[in-house]
């Protein structure tokens, strides 16, 4: 546990009774669509968290940053926190997403929602020149991204490899899937909200790229 009392460990979501407002939300509560690829393939926008908690179950999210922001008012100074959630099933599918509110858990809660609306799939693969084999356990080619000052590398790494990075970064990338890789990183690391954004546009563009 952190200063923040913040729960710092990778969660699975809990399944609540959903009441779909959308049209793509009714389609897939009906069964009409039956699966995240539909939705992408046909270029649906997701408005509702519910709709990719219903079609990954086995969605995970993890608290990567919380944050206290103060701000200067008439009336004094105003406190509230800064979150920053990653989710992923840890096969293929990612998200980040920011939130902020006066209390702690609400900001988390917003930041969560806001990462099942910005889920992305990733292009798994081996794209290892010392491995070469059919198995979806990295990715296929060398990827880069970059959040703030922070630039990130992600390279094929080769099966039983495993991750090779902080801590931090290992957890996300397994969200998103990858067990075998390299990674590089440029700038200020320490600063996590920046290091996740770079991650997310690295992974992302394993599908841009590819």
């Amino acid at each position: 546990m952190n200063k923040f009392n913040r729960p710092s460990q990778t969660r699975q979501e809990k399944q609540v009774e959903w009441k779909p407002r959308t049209t793509l939300g009714q389609m897939v509560a009906s069964g009409k669509i039956a699966s995240m690829d539909q939705i992408y393939e046909n270029g649906m926008r997701i408005q509702e968290p519910e709709i990719v908690k219903h079609l990954l179950p086995e969605i995970k999210s993890h608290v990567v940053h919380v944050g206290i922001v103060q701000k200067q008012t008439d009336a004094g100074e105003m406190t509230r926190f800064a979150a920053l959630v990653a989710i992923g099933n840890e096969a293929g599918w990612f998200g980040i997403g920011t939130g902020k509110a006066a209390q702690m858990r609400n900001a988390i809660d917003k930041a969560t929602n806001s990462a099942y609306l910005n889920v992305i799939p990733i292009k798994l693969g081996c794209g290892s020149w010392e491995c070469r084999c059919t198995q979806y356990h990295s990715i296929p080619f060398k990827v880069s991204g970059k959040g703030g000052s922070v630039t990130v590398e992600v390279i094929p790494g080769p099966r039983g490899l495993g991750l090779v990075a902080g801590e931090d970064i290992k957890i996300l990338l397994r969200l998103a899937g990858l067990k075998d890789a390299w990674t590089k990183t440029f700038g200020s690391t320490s600063t996590m909200s920046s290091t996740a954004i770079a991650i997310f546009n690295a992974i992302r563009s394993t599908y841009k790229s590819g």
